[in-house]
């Protein structure tokens, strides 16, 4: 397989990875919240952005590749916050199989 080639000098964006976890809601349910797990510096490209109707309303979907170092403990939930901004981890591949870099394709959730 052919090496990726990256400059890590690119990762510049300092984001928050968070996992979720459920706390009881008192009624026999529970509610989702997310918690910091590392600090870790990542580049963001803005892949593409999608408008859909939905109920009359427009609904603006935005995409984006976000590389970071390897990390083995990434999960299906899991989210990255850059401040007020959070990106929903779709799906995450090592390019290259080198266990260097992780590319995580996200989808930005609504402000």
């Amino acid at each position: 397989m052919r090496s990726v080639f990256f400059d890590p000098g690119q990762m510049t964006a300092r984001l928050e990875l968070e996992a979720p976890e459920e706390t009881p809601d008192g009624q026999g349910g529970a509610s989702i919240v997310f918690a910091s797990v590392a600090s870790v510096w990542a580049r963001i490209e803005p892949l593409s952005e999608v408008r859909e109707e939905r109920a009359g309303a427009d609904v603006f979907t935005l995409t984006h590749r976000i590389w970071l170092r390897f990390r083995s403990d990434i999960r299906a939930g899991m989210r990255l916050r850059n401040g007020d901004r959070l990106f929903a981890i779709g799906i995450w591949r090592d390019p290259d199989e080198t266990a260097r870099y992780l590319c995580c394709l996200c989808e930005e959730e609504g402000r």
